[in-house]
């Protein structure tokens, strides 16, 4: 395993880590000037911006972008919804491809409206991403589907595995392409049993675009909103990541946490400086 000691260079801030408070710019700089080697900013902030003026500070801050946060939903109540929604992707994996994005960070979505249908949805995930392979190849921007937490399936995320997430990697792009993959996130993923043997998968078929890190705390207020800081909560982060990087993952630490009433609330440089202290320390 890697040592991150003295070396944020390899670590990366997801935006949402500051709350999307500031404008894009002014986080840009933020993150520069603590340290940090990548950012992976989401398409609120940036749809609203220059995309290409954005792409300029983050290549002249030397900041590598680790991935695009995040996709439409594709599950829909109906085919034009659908087709929509594939759009939407399109138009953002486009977006990626100008601010050089290592990957389009696949959150699938969860059931349609007024839907019961499950197996549907995830079938509607599958077709989606296939529809949307060619945009990723045309683009060079790798699809990379991030399984979430069970908890969220009705609503964000009907993939909730990461050997769900490879099953759809393998059924869309038999030929191992390159070009889509998953992101393992530690809140999302380290209560799986089977994680261990999915991670090891993966990595033999070199599907891991991204990782993420944060912490789960014990007594959680929001599903949502209530991540910890590494070091917080109940992850064995640095087991996790070992096992990330065994399996051939030599990507940047992408640190993505949501904390509507801790995190969200502290200055942003200090949540900055917490978070490369406990990069180096704790992960």
């Amino acid at each position: 395993m890697r040592n991150l000691q003295g070396r944020l260079d390899l670590c990366s801030i997801n935006t949402a880590t500051l709350g999307h408070r500031e404008p894009i710019s002014l986080t840009i700089e933020r993150i520069a000037r603590a340290g940090f080697g990548g950012i992976a900013p989401w398409r609120r902030e940036i749809e609203s911006a220059d995309i290409a003026q954005v792409a300029r500070q983050i290549k002249t801050s030397g900041l590598a972008v680790t991935g695009y946060c995040r996709s439409t939903a594709l599950p829909a109540a109906t085919p034009a919804e659908f087709n929509a929604n594939v759009d939407a992707n399109r138009a953002a994996l486009r977006d990626a491809a100008t601010l050089n994005a290592q990957c389009f960070v696949m959150v699938t979505g969860g059931l349609a409206a007024q839907s019961r249908d499950l197996p549907g949805a995830r079938s509607q995930v599958t077709e989606g991403i296939a529809m949307l392979l060619e945009t990723a190849r045309d683009c060079g921007v790798p699809l990379a589907i991030e399984p979430l937490h069970p908890m969220y399936a009705a609503d964000r995320a009907v993939v909730n595995t990461l050997e769900q997430a490879l099953a759809i990697c393998r059924a869309v792009d038999a030929a191992n392409t390159g070009y889509v993959g998953v992101a393992i996130d530690a809140y999302h993923c380290w209560w799986d049993p089977a994680l261990a043997h999915a991670i090891g998968t993966a990595g033999r078929e070199k599907r891991i675009l991204a990782y993420h890190t944060c912490d789960w705390l014990r007594d959680t207020r929001d599903m949502l909103l209530d991540r910890g800081m590494m070091g917080d909560g109940v992850i064995d982060l640095p087991a996790l990541r070992q096992s990330v990087e065994t399996a051939g993952y030599d990507g940047l630490i992408e640190v993505e946490i949501f904390s509507a009433q801790n995190w969200w609330q502290r200055d942003p440089d200090h949540v900055l400086a917490t978070c490369a202290e406990r990069l180096q320390t704790l992960c």
